[in-house]
């Protein structure tokens, strides 16, 4: 029997309710920094390994490498199997929305049904994520970035894998925080001027797959935020590329102050 969006919506309202005192306290101990709470077993078992399984290979993504990042990302949704589209969009169920804004103790919080910078990441050995702040606003530049969703689908990944999320508190010159990317485990941070994140390298011949949401507001998160692009640092062993990342983010900030929506409008976003 084919499981739709609501049910899935219904099945991360149900678990998430049930633990939301837990997630709320989570929360509360990072907000003033970072904040973010992650959830195990996020759905049954079953649903989340037929998931994994009707993820695209690497070879129907789309491949970004360059010195900020290598990963494969897909969000043409309507390419792929109707039920990772069902999933993206059942975390943007209005009553899944409006719990993880009150956990995280937010209000008037939207979905995006652009998917602008969302959709499935998929990362094989060697693929990482350089330290970076996302992209200030949504694809029109009319609100803000406020929350990260990923849920994780790669059945038995451990830490030794590599390819988990790390946040950085405390700036990039302080130790990060790292969370396992760990099978059925869903991840919610929020996203202002100063929340550093990052992806370590992969390091077993596996694939990590995610699949990512964001949330906006009318509103910042923080009253010193300021419009900024997705912007890439590098990690402290990596002098060099520091200071051509740096160059680069300047460059494409100038751009963006010149041409609201780049010079080009960013391809990563979900055409219905």
């Amino acid at each position: 029997m084919k499981i739709r969006k609501t049910e899935i919506a219904q099945l991360i309202f149900d678990n998430l309710t049930a633990n939301r005192e837990f997630l709320k306290i989570q929360f509360l101990k990072s907000k003033a920094t970072i904040g973010y709470f992650f959830i195990d077993d996020l759905l049954p078992v079953e649903l989340a390994l037929k998931i994994y399984n009707k993820f695209p290979t690497t070879d129907k993504a789309v491949r970004k490498k360059n010195l900020r990042e290598f990963k494969f990302t897909a969000y043409q949704m309507d390419l792929y199997d109707s039920l990772l589209e069902d999933l993206i969009y059942a975390f943007q169920d209005e009553k899944v929305i409006r719990l993880i804004s009150e956990i995280c103790d937010l209000e008037e919080v939207y979905g995006d049904e652009n998917l602008y910078a969302g959709g499935l990441s998929l990362m094989e050995k060697d693929n990482f994520l350089n330290p970076h702040l996302d992209n200030s606003h949504d694809k029109d530049r009319e609100r803000w970035r406020v929350l990260n969703l990923l849920y994780y689908v790669t059945p038995n990944w451990t830490l030794e894998n590599g390819g988990n999320l790390e946040v950085w508190p405390n700036g990039l010159k302080q130790a990060q925080t790292t969370i396992e990317s760990k099978f059925n485990r869903l991840v919610v941070m929020t996203t202002h001027q100063k929340s550093w994140h990052s992806v370590s390298k992969v390091l077993k011949q596996d694939i990590r797959r995610c699949v990512s949401n964001y949330y906006f507001s009318n509103t910042p998160l923080l009253e010193s935020d300021t419009f900024h692009v997705t912007t890439f640092r590098g990690r402290s062993s990596e002098k060099v590329k520091d200071l051509i990342l740096r160059v680069d983010n300047t460059l494409r900030s100038k751009i963006r102050k010149l041409f609201k929506k780049g010079v080009r409008e960013n391809p990563h976003q979900y055409k219905k």
